[in-house]
């Protein structure tokens, strides 16, 4: 019996070009594996249709003979077939109601579905993820808005020369141009009106460590939470550096009873008994990067009500630009209103009346709300992503789906990430239940 797959073109977004499976792991798939791999054609994928021909895929427009699909970004609802296995981000773990519609077909037709954001190891951890590639590109283009809002307010920095990622060929020459940047503020010093530049990132994960990566290529000191303010309002400070500073969960909430102290654990089990104190900070740093998980269970780490007491005043604030990395819409970062697009990322929130203003130009901060950043940086982000799951697909493939879900033979890290299995949710997604 031939073991094949399909791989679904992109079509939620013009800027989604990124695949599962690039085509030297499909060329190891049907060599090592004996697993046949068919691709839809597409005109905005970064890998051509050339090369998949050449690592010997088959391109052509139906699937229909592939038992298993795989894609990136959420499949319309007209795509699903009776009984097939679709593994992709179906963002519907939160619920969502925008996907709401897709879970629901996908149970009527009796098919399965496995979630790359549910692939976890034993400790809850996920193994296949674009979020550091999101970081990359959410730290590029943040210091991209930066220097364009500053050269708009007349402040010429090393930034506005940077482009945004997606103009880049690759992230070696976005790096190239980073050097140049991090060697002219190491020689000629940052402009008086923005020193000291405090970076805060919000967040210690892999969305994190990729905005880490791309800002310690600059000559950075990294400072903790207790010195923003100090070090905000001395006199000795460095205009040859950018300050970083990393936020924790016990940085920026704290429990609303006076007797009580911070338990990690506790706080995620029982969010209710926090608040936050993330906007003390706020006032001293200069860029926000946002890069946690949210739910709405949690405490904002900016609000709008916050926004509009800190712009009231004569003076204009420090804070410039937050890159909302994880782009919940109205979530941790509440002015994030709308998501935005690659070729216009960025709006300008104006607190005192709500509106949201294109570009860059406005007293206040600039917000970078792109929700498909990876797709900034797509030959990279792919490559990566198919490493990874490249060790997981012949077990995915080969897996017999008729049986029960008790039955079903995949390695535990792909179980785990089963939603729904023949039109049913399974036990630990059963609370989709209420959404449906």
């Amino acid at each position: 019996m031939v073991t094949r797959i399909g791989v679904r073109r992109e079509d939620k977004s013009r800027w989604e070009r990124r695949v599962p499976v690039i085509p030297e792991h499909a060329a190891k798939l049907q060599k090592e594996h004996g697993i046949e791999v068919w691709v839809q054609p597409s005109e905005i994928r970064v890998f051509t249709e050339e090369e998949y021909v050449q690592a010997g895929a088959t391109v052509q427009e139906d699937l229909s003979a592939c038992p298993v699909i795989f894609a990136v970004k959420e499949i319309p609802e007209d795509f699903f077939e009776p009984g097939k296995t679709y593994v992709f981000f179906s963002h519907t773990i939160k619920g969502q109601p925008y996907n709401m519609p897709m879970l629901k077909r996908m149970l009527e037709l009796g098919c399965t579905l496995i979630d790359y954001e549910k692939v976890t190891d034993e400790r809850g951890r996920r193994l296949i993820f674009f979020g550091r590639h999101a970081g990359w590109a959410g730290m590029i283009d943040s210091l991209w808005a930066l220097g364009q809002r500053l050269q708009w307010e007349g402040i010429s920095t090393p930034f506005a020369a940077l482009r945004q990622t997606y103009q880049y060929a690759n992230l070696s020459e976005a790096k190239e141009d980073l050097r140049r940047v991090g060697e002219k503020i190491t020689a000629e010093g940052l402009p008086q009106a923005v020193a000291p530049l405090i970076i805060g990132i919000a967040g210690y994960g892999n969305v994190s460590r990729g905005v880490q990566e791309i800002l310690d290529s600059l000559p950075v000191l990294e400072i903790e939470p207790g010195d923003v303010e100090a070090v905000a309002t001395s006199s000795d400070f460095s205009r040859n550096h950018i300050y970083k500073v990393v936020f924790k969960e016990e940085h920026t909430v704290e429990p609303v009873s006076p007797v009580d102290r911070f338990v990690l654990r506790d706080y995620y089990d029982h969010p209710e008994k926090y608040r936050s104190v993330f906007e003390k900070y706020v006032p001293y740093l200069t860029v926000i990067m946002n890069c946690i998980y949210w739910e709405k269970k949690y405490p904002r780490l900016v609000t709008k009500a916050y926004l509009k007491r800190l712009y009231s005043g004569e003076e204009q604030p420090r804070l410039r630009v937050i890159g909302d990395v994880s782009c919940d819409i109205e979530g941790a970062i509440e002015c994030t209103v709308h998501c935005t697009e690659p070729d216009e990322p960025v709006f300008v929130y104006e607190p005192l009346t709500g509106q949201a203003i294109p570009g860059f130009q406005g007293r206040g901060p600039v917000v970078l709300a792109v929700d498909i950043l990876p797709s900034e940086l797509p030959r990279e982000a792919s490559a990566d992503f198919s490493r990874v799951l490249l060790d997981y697909i012949p077990a995915i493939a080969r897996a017999d789906y008729s049986v029960p879900f008790e039955e079903l033979e995949l390695p535990p890290e792909i179980k785990r990430a089963v939603i729904a299995h023949r039109g049913e949710l399974t036990p630990n997604y059963r609370y989709l239940e209420k959404f449906l």
